[in-house]
């Protein structure tokens, strides 16, 4: 209920109250000094009753005297002058706003969709009555237009791999702004990042070429521990003797060919030279 109305209500029963205290008086019911007392009294009471006010404990609650900020009032059972004084309820808990999806265009010239959320609450009730008309709108707005300024500041590779950075940003810039609002914005958050189609194709293919760089890096750096373990294994069976024959005679006896195909194998010299270290030592042995 506003000023007006209060007054307006507390007149018309005082109205009604003196007319029919005038008819009590007229036709000798009640004495006149009586009548006052009962007016009084009357009085009294809707003045205690009607400026009972109750505050919750989220609440917080400034208190306008004749239009002019006088005081602010805590969680509880309050009291105001009716007509004379008026009560202005504030939340204190946490509020979200979203900011719609919002075309931008990024350091690097490519247009992205953004939609984000917006956390605050009020930390000074006072400031945000007498200071701003709409401190929800306020917040909002000001996010909306501090959301492409920072957007636009930044390259898509950065926006895309830093965007709780790029949301920290925003968050601190927009708490400095609403600080005199006595809104205190605890956290930003960017939702949704909207790609065009063409550069999802393009970022696709990147992530192919990329991961196919990285498949040949990992088979060459094996091809690679390959080759330094059976440079290992030459220098070793080279230095036995028939080594390098006893290993080709394990390799034959390993392939399993079909039997309707005929293998041809192309001996080395050496494997010869190596059947032969191999016969003279089996001899040497036997006498």
């Amino acid at each position: 209920m506003n000023k007006s109305s209060s007054l307006g209500s507390l007149f018309s029963i005082l109205i009604f109250a003196g007319i029919f205290s005038y008819i009590l008086v007229q036709t000798g019911v009640i004495s006149g000094a009586a009548i006052i007392l009962i007016f009084l009294l009357l009085l009294g009471a809707m003045l205690l009753i009607g400026g009972i006010r109750i505050i919750d404990q989220y609440d917080r609650a400034i208190v306008l005297t004749f239009g002019k900020y006088t005081a602010n009032l805590q969680p509880g059972l309050n009291w105001i002058f009716p007509g004379i004084q008026r009560l202005i309820k504030v939340d204190l808990r946490t509020d979200t706003v979203d900011i719609p999806q919002q075309e931008v265009i990024t350091k690097d010239n490519v247009t992205v969709g953004i939609n984000a959320v917006v956390y605050f609450r009020v930390d000074s009730p006072e400031k945000a009555i007498l200071a701003i008309q709409d401190f929800t709108r306020a917040v909002a707005l000001y996010a909306q237009a501090t959301l492409r300024d920072v957007i636009g500041g930044v390259e898509l590779d950065t926006l895309l791999s830093e965007r709780d950075k790029v949301a920290d940003e925003i968050q601190k810039i927009v708490d400095v702004a609403t600080d005199p609002w006595g809104i205190d914005v605890t956290a930003i958050k960017i939702q949704d990042i909207e790609l065009p189609a063409d550069m999802k194709r393009v970022m696709a293919k990147q992530a192919e070429a990329e991961r196919m760089r990285r498949a040949i890096i990992i088979q060459a750096e094996g091809e690679f521990s390959a080759a330094e373990k059976l440079s290992q294994a030459a220098t070793v069976l080279s230095g036995a003797p028939a080594g390098i024959s006893l290993r080709t005679l394990q390799t034959i006896e390993k392939i399993n060919p079909d039997p309707s195909k005929t293998v041809i194998f192309a001996l080395p010299i050496e494997f010869m030279e190596g059947i032969k270290s191999l016969s003279r030592h089996f001899g040497e042995k036997t006498k």
